[in-house]
């Protein structure tokens, strides 16, 4: 028997600053794939709602949240680069509550954010890092057309040690 869950995800807003700290504090410590651990996101309510207002009027940045009622329980961005020579280039970042792994929320929005790329004909390029160590979002970006471009040996420091990091990337041409 499969269980049903109702999610919208949508382009996050101002409102959802503190829903969307709690959503980081959380998924921060959940997992030692993260960049960030359990310093959190060390903002105030006040600048995240600022963050989000600068996300909504960007060009080349999104942020996409999924919502489990009012709850923010996954969420993805694409962070454009501001440089001129290299704003066609935007890095790609994904984090899914534990309890929500597996029901494919991940492949969802990093699907809607390739969609949001492809439309907003400014984002050429997306590219990630990720722990090598982490194969099933290694899997996600593969499925969805990231290719491996190289390794970054001692890419991440964690719990003593040092571990490699893949760069992927993804090119958005045109149809």
């Amino acid at each position: 028997m499969s269980e049903e869950i109702d999610i919208v995800i949508r382009e996050a807003l101002p409102s959802d600053a503190a829903e969307v700290i709690r959503f980081l504090e959380k998924t921060a410590v959940e997992t030692d794939f993260l960049s960030m651990g359990s310093e959190g996101v060390q903002l105030t309510l006040e600048e995240e709602e600022l963050h989000l207002e600068r996300i909504v009027e960007a060009e080349n940045v999104c942020l996409l949240v999924a919502l489990l009622g009012k709850k923010v329980i996954a969420a993805a961005s694409l962070t454009g680069n501001q440089e001129p020579k290299l704003c066609h280039i935007a890095e790609l970042g994904v984090s899914v509550e534990r309890d929500y792994w597996g029901f494919g929320l991940g492949t969802n929005l990093v699907t809607e954010l390739i969609e949001w790329a492809i439309e907003t004909e400014r984002v050429r390029r997306i590219e990630l890092t990720v722990q090598a160590r982490n194969q099933r979002a290694i899997d996600l970006y593969r499925k969805v057309g990231f290719v491996e471009e190289g390794v970054m040996q001692r890419g991440v420091f964690s719990d003593g040690v040092y571990l490699d990091v893949y760069l992927m990337s993804k090119m958005i041409d045109p149809d």
